[in-house]
This record gives C-alpha cells, structure tokens and sequence, in this order.
C-alpha cells in the first residue's frame, strides 16, 4: 500500500510514551513524526527494486525498507551537510535509460565526480565514498553476473557495502545513523547475513515464492522451486542458506500496486524458506524481543500485512514477547484504507483473524517424544485496538471486533488522491486517546 510523499521528520514535543511500531519501509514512513521515542521492526524479506539486484548478485539480507526508514529519520536540515547527504544517500540511478548510462552515472558518484557530493564534507564524503568503492570491488569480483545499476539506490548500496565489511545488519544501520546524524532505533527482524525468503502458501493449496510474487508479481522467467513444508523430520529450523536464484533487477512502478491482478484465493499462511525451498522457523532479533517488554505501546502500523507486518510476526517468540509482556499497555492495528492484492476483499475482522492466526502459530523445532505443546491466547493478547479512518474502504464491524475484546475508534485521515491516509498527527493524538481511556 502507498503512503503519500513525506518530508523529513521534523521532531516535535509530543507525549513520553515509548513505542515500537511494526511496519514495511513505505507504509509507515508517513506516521514517523508521531513518535519521540520509537523503535521500529522491518523485514528484511523484500526481493524487488533495487534489492533483487544486490541480493542476486552479492547475496545477504534485503536492505530496501531499512535504507527507507534510515532516510526517513534523517533530522530536516535544509541547505546542511545532512540535507546533502540525505539527498545523495536517498538518490536513484535512472531506471528507464540504457544499462550503459546508469553505469556511468554510477562511475561519476563512486569517483566522487557527481554533482550530488557538492555540501557534503570531505570527511564524511570520503567515508561515505570508501563504502561505496567497496561495494563496486564486490560487484567486480562477480563481474561474471553482469549486475545493472539501473533504478539502482545509493543508500541500497551504501547499506549493502557496511553490511559485507562489517558480516553484521545491525552494525550497517549504526553506521548509517551516526553518520546522518538521524539517532534511528531500527532493527531487522531477523539477524543474519544471508538472504531471507518468504512464500505464502494459499487456500487453494498454490504456493508462491518471494515477496514480489506474493505482493506486485512483474513478468519474469523464474526458476521452479519445490517447497517441502515442515512436518519433514529432517526440515532445519534455523540457517538461511545461501539465496535462491533470482530474477534480474526486478523493477516495478511505485503507482503499481494500486493495480494488480487477485491471487487465485486467499493466503492462508506466510513462512520462511531457505536455498533448498525447505520451510524453516528462523528465531527473530534478541533485541526486538527485548523491546517488547520495556515498551508502553506495540503499533501494527499501516502497509502490507502479508508482506510487512506478518513478517515481522512469523517468528519464533514474537507471539509470547507480545502477549506476555509487562509493559505493553496497548497494542494497536492501524487499519488499511484499502486493500491490495494480498487482502483483497478482507473486512476489518479479517485483518485481525489473520494476525492473531499467524502469532498462534508454533515456530520451533521438530519435536520428538511427548513435548511441543502449544499455548494458544486469545485475540485481545495481540490486539487490544483497532483504529481505521473516516471514509475507509475496508468494512469495519464494530460490534463483531468488540466481541473479539478488540476496541474500536475511527479516526479523520489525511486526503490523498481518492481515498484516506493516516498521517503523523492523527495518530499521535488517537495513541494519546487510548493511553488516557485506560488509565
């Protein structure tokens, strides 16, 4: 789902509670300013844009909507040597031209020939600089692979060299930050250096492979993969492997979700994959565990369920982190205005089920002997609000949700094109509202 075009974040003085907001890159950029003090959850499942790219070629995890919301978070700087950066680390090589072109555009920046380094320090311009000469000696090293830099994002590669010097996610995102100046509390899902792959297994029994196939499907040639779900004895449960074959440079148009074509039926459920198409359970970042029992407020913040949020869920300990966690005080689904080709045709109580569902999964080991029970919690453990907005296009039973120990609020939204969208303000204040009815 598209969020309207943002500005920087701007801080401002708003309420002390602490949150930690689960979200893709795109959906949840336009509510960043909301938050004084938040922790954000990505994925680091995405296989299209400029991602495919890297991960077919250099391999590791996706990096394209942690760079999103690292340069989201950069402080609003204008005519400063961080609004030069924020513009150079957010720039996008040209996607409709020859291969050729955005390879020379390319050699200007990496050469620091390109107008795009004029305001940034020499300093940081050459530690910027240094990453991205190593990430083009990467790409040499696999000149075989023939990689195309079109539509290309210099943070993307920026991130993607820190992350192979370093072998570590978490240490590229803290260096992104320091260098930008932006104090983001960012944290992957996942903590590892090898690709991450999702698939969706439908109601009709259809599986589908990768993000893009499950979200925006573009036309490519893919390589058949068998799934061998997990009830094989011999199904790892941790150890991504090395990356499944991808499609080059998978490019799409950021208006293209609002078109798609509807899956086959529903999804019935998400999980992880590694190289050998064998469904496995990775265990999420210590840290996101940690967070949940020190925040004031869990946020399922607008955007794609199946592809951003669920993702983030699917996970061993996140279902028990969530409901039994000591300082949680709400736990909040901001509802979708609409939906897209992952819930088409989904009601409010939908979205819900489908959340709670996947969090009453168990993701752990194969169990041998008498072991393995499960605890199953109620839905209010995961949900304790649902906020949609005035003039939504998602069917909101109010009552039903009630009944489920859900409450319900709408709220005004801001106007894009048209339909509705959450902004920053109007959750600020319904977060406020929730805090204040339950004290």
């Amino acid at each position: 789902m598209q969020s309207p075009p943002t500005q920087p974040v701007t801080p401002s003085a708003g309420s002390e509670w602490t949150s930690l907001v689960i979200s893709g890159g795109t959906g949840g950029n336009a509510i960043c300013s909301a938050f004084t003090d938040a922790c954000y959850v990505l994925p680091v499942s995405d296989d299209g844009g400029s991602s495919s790219e890297i991960i077919r070629v250099l391999g590791g995890p996706s990096i394209g909507d942690i760079r999103s919301r690292l340069i989201r978070l950069i402080p609003a700087s204008p005519s400063s040597p961080l609004d030069a950066i924020r513009q150079l680390l957010a720039y996008r090589l040209p996607a409709q031209c020859a291969e050729r072109t955005a390879r020379d555009e390319w050699r200007d920046i990496v050469e620091g020939r390109s107008t795009l380094w004029t305001g940034i320090p020499n300093d940081r311009k050459e530690t910027i600089r240094g990453f991205l000469v190593y990430f083009e000696s990467e790409l040499l090293k696999r000149a075989h692979k023939s990689f195309d830099f079109r539509n290309g994002s210099i943070g993307n590669y920026f991130i993607a060299a820190a992350q192979g010097i370093f072998r570590s996610l978490p240490s590229a995102i803290f260096l992104f930050s320091s260098i930008t100046g932006s104090q983001a509390n960012i944290l992957p899902a996942i903590v590892t250096n090898h690709t991450v792959t999702i698939a969706a297994e439908l109601e009709d029994g259809a599986k589908l492979v990768g993000q893009c196939e499950i979200s925006h499907p573009v036309p490519q040639t893919l390589p058949s993969i068998n799934i061998t779900t997990s009830e094989d004895a011999m199904s790892p449960t941790d150890g991504m492997g090395e990356f499944i074959s991808q499609p080059q440079n998978v490019m799409f148009a950021s208006t293209s979700k609002g078109e798609y074509e509807s899956l086959s039926s529903r999804i019935s459920r998400l999980f992880y994959i590694n190289a050998y198409g064998i469904e496995i359970h990775p265990s999420p970042n210590p840290e996101y565990i940690s967070n949940l029992s020190s925040r004031d407020i869990l946020l399922y913040s607008c955007g794609s369920l199946w592809t951003s949020i669920i993702p983030c869920l699917a996970l061993r300990g996140v279902a028990a982190g969530i409901a039994r966690s000591p300082s949680l005080r709400a736990k909040v689904l901001l509802l979708n205005s609409e939906n897209d080709r992952e819930t088409h045709g989904y009601s409010a109580a939908d979205y819900i089920y489908a959340l709670s569902r996947t969090l009453n999964t168990g993701y752990h080991a194969q169990s041998y002997g008498l072991g393995g029970a499960n605890t199953t919690y109620p839905i209010s453990a995961f949900i304790t609000d649902l906020v949609y907005l005035k003039g939504t296009k998602v069917h909101v039973d109010v009552v039903r949700i009630t009944l489920l120990g859900v409450r319900c609020t709408e709220v005004e939204g801001q106007k894009f094109g048209n339909g509705v969208r959450f902004d920053a303000e109007c959750v600020k204040h319904v977060i406020d509202r929730i805090l204040s009815a339950i004290e």
